[in-house]
Parts: structure tokens; sequence; C-alpha cells
């Protein structure tokens, strides 16, 4: 962690709401990225996000930092994602209209690919289906697999946000991308 983001962080612990708007400016994007790779859907994902800051200013007190910020404000980004993926419902048919919306289904709130050059298309079709893939996971594997590939994170940084040994943080990964491959060969 540099010396301005500690100085942020110590502002904002102070009790300065600007430091703190630094904060919410500096991870605001990684942390709606981490959340919306988990949940797969941009307004739950909006959600996650601004309760992952209210819980961060809340608790700004309880923040260790012997640990990397980033790890901490992931841990609490994605144990918010997995809650928020435990309450849904199982069986979530993209049929099924949406309570309050005559007519529309869950087919209408799929993005549009949008057109463009055949490279972008297929650039698009590849990263749906790993998407598609990742979301095909369990919780737990999801977890390890955004924050290590999709967030750079370091084994070490993952154990810490996660709160697991990196002896299961290495299995997880493991597992998760034979789960992926698997998963992307029949696709």
């Amino acid at each position: 962690m540099d010396i301005t983001e500690q100085r942020i962080i110590q502002e904002a612990k102070n009790g300065n709401r600007d430091a703190f708007a630094e904060l919410v400016d500096l991870y605001k994007d990684k942390v709606y990225h981490v959340s919306y790779r988990m949940v797969g859907n941009r307004q739950e994902a909006e959600d996650v996000a601004q309760e992952t800051f209210l819980r961060v200013y809340a608790n700004l007190d309880n923040y260790d930092p012997q640990y990397k910020f980033s790890t901490w404000i992931y841990r609490i980004a994605s144990n918010l994602s997995i809650d928020l993926l435990r309450k849904r419902k199982k069986n979530l048919s993209i049929d099924a209209e949406i309570s309050g919306a005559e007519g529309v289904d869950w087919h209408d709130r799929l993005a549009d690919t949008g057109k463009g050059p055949e490279e972008e298309v297929l650039t698009d079709e590849l990263q749906e289906e790993v998407q598609g893939a990742i979301m095909g996971l369990s919780p737990k594997y999801r977890a390890v697999m955004l924050l290590r590939y999709i967030e750079d994170l370091s084994l070490q940084e993952i154990s810490e946000a996660v709160q697991l040994p990196i002896s299961t943080i290495k299995t997880r990964i493991h597992r998760g991308r034979e789960a992926l491959r698997k998963k992307l060969r029949f696709m």
C-alpha cells in the first residue's frame, strides 16, 4: 500500500468525508467488477458495491493496516456477493416473467451485444461463454477464480480476503480451473 493511500485511509478513519470519497473513487470500479463477475447482474452488482462501501464506512475503525486495504475491501465485496447468491432462488428461468412488469421476461434483461466487426462479435461470444462458465461455478470456486485471475491477487491476498488457508485456496483454484475446462469443452 502506498503512502498516499495510507494517508487517505487514516484521514477517513479520523472522520474526513472527502478522504472517504477518495477511497470510494479509488475502488469503486474494482469493487463493482468483482461484484458483477460474481452475481452476473449489473443492478445487483451496483447494490453490492454500494453496500460494500457502506460496510467499509461503518467498519473503517476495524481495518487492520498490516493488511492491504484492497484485500479487506475485496473480502467484503466477495462476502456480500456470496450472500446475495445464496438468497437468490435456485431455479430462476430466463423465460420467467419479471414480477411487476407485465409481458417482460428475463430475456429482455440480457445485454445486447450490438453489431460490429466479426472479430468483436467473436470476442463477445467468447467472453459470454467464459462468463457463463464462471457463473456456473459454485460460489466458493467462483470467488477465488475471480480474485486470482480477474483481480490478479496473490494467493496470500486471496487467503486473507476469503479467510481460508492458502492450501485451500490452491485446491479451489485447481478445482475451479478443472470445472471451467470441462464446462468450456462442451460449449
